[in-house]
């Protein structure tokens, strides 16, 4: 039986711009959520919908517990961390719902 994947994730709304962190265990739906605004709230009063970062976890815990870590870093650090990861701020969308 292959384990279940949990998802922490950054979007944003233009490079630098509005950052929102989340988790899932289902990253193409929750993508598909905030691309059609039906998620309110932060997201989609800030038309945040193109994701830039995210990371993969096994466990539920380990995930939650990363998403908070990322949610109290200092913006600086969140951008040096997408960075790292992706360079120009592309859309990673499209990697991911294939």
């Amino acid at each position: 039986m292959e384990g279940k994947s949990y998802y922490v994730y950054i979007l944003t709304n233009r490079p630098q711009g509005a950052l929102y962190i989340g988790m899932t265990n289902n990253l193409v739906r929750r993508m598909n959520e905030h691309r059609n605004g039906e998620i309110e709230g932060f997201t989609r009063g800030h038309d945040v919908k193109q994701l830039v970062f995210y990371e993969t976890y096994g466990e539920v815990s380990m995930a939650l517990y990363r998403e908070k870590q990322l949610k109290n870093w200092h913006r600086q650090w969140k951008i040096n961390l997408i960075e790292q990861f992706n360079k120009n701020w592309d859309d990673l969308f499209g990697l991911i719902n294939q």
